[in-house]
């Protein structure tokens, strides 16, 4: 969300929603929800290696004769297959926690470590031989007041970076024809005004989790935390209001429905979210 000033002036996060704040404790509400003890986290999901991206190319002898006439490609023999086309701006670390199974990745580029402003392109990769190809996007986006943080702590007005599952939907609106469990509720409605004084009326119309510190396929009003409701929650993709979050990351409102249409259980859809250069890594 965009900023008003120095970050001194700012006025504390309002809570979203009184609905929620026995429940959730990211950008949902700024209160916590009891959950287990710290244990492992179940969301993050790291995959194997992947395929080198760089290709191999056979070449002709040099002393070949003869090279540039018919049997030059005989002589040089079939070229090695191209590797599979990686997404460009993430680095090994970010690429080994995307499942082998995974086909949709919503990558969330944030504009820099302290800032609220990023970037969201989804990327399929439908053909395993071809690899990652852009289906959607660039979309602009907004994440927490204070901006990423590889540790997340309830109430720090960061979002966590990492590779997160995205499996159940939910909002205010009847679903606009979605694959993933969706749950209709009026605690989905949001009251109240953001860091910039802007309405937060309609936020939550179309939300889906994040599966940080969360039970993976559950509704997004799910209280669980597998970590401890110290390491906070209710971290969501949901509408735009026009300013910073206070975890999660919003998209507007076209863009969510779009989404939602898009997302498919069956392809093991994710995202993949932090800063530049912590994607970089």
């Amino acid at each position: 969300m965009p900023r008003p000033g120095p970050r001194a002036s700012r006025r504390p996060p309002y809570t979203v929603c009184a609905g929620l704040l026995l429940l959730l404790t990211g950008c949902a509400a700024a209160g916590t929800a009891p959950g287990p003890t710290p244990g492992a986290q179940v969301p993050t999901v790291r995959a194997g290696a992947h395929a080198p991206t760089g290709s191999a190319v056979a070449h002709a002898p040099t002393g070949s004769v003869g090279a540039a006439g018919p049997g030059a490609a005989a002589a040089r023999g079939p070229a090695a297959p191209t590797a599979p086309r990686e997404i460009r701006m993430l680095g090994q670390t970010a690429r080994s926690a995307i499942p082998a199974e995974s086909r949709q990745a919503l990558v969330v580029t944030g504009n820099a470590p302290d800032s609220s402003e990023a970037t969201a392109v989804l990327y399929t990769r439908d053909d395993p031989t071809v690899g990652w190809q852009p289906a959607a996007g660039p979309w602009p986006a907004h994440n927490a007041l204070y901006g990423w943080t590889d540790e997340h702590w309830v109430n720090d007005l960061r979002t966590p970076i990492g590779v997160y599952g995205l499996t159940a939907a939910g909002g205010l609106l009847e679903p606009p024809g979605t694959e993933l469990p969706y749950v209709q509720s009026p605690a989905f409605t949001a009251s109240g005004e953001g860091f910039d004084g802007e309405s937060l009326a309609g936020s939550f119309d179309y939300v889906i989790a994040i599966d940080y510190n969360r039970v993976p396929g559950a509704s997004p009003l799910d209280p669980t935390r597998p970590l401890g409701a110290e390491r906070g929650g209710g971290i969501w993709l949901h509408v735009d209001h026009g300013g910073p979050t206070q975890g999660c990351i919003s998209l507007p409102e076209d863009r969510m429905e779009e989404l939602l249409r898009i997302l498919d259980p069956a392809k093991v859809p994710v995202i993949v979210m932090g800063d530049g250069a912590a994607l970089a890594r």
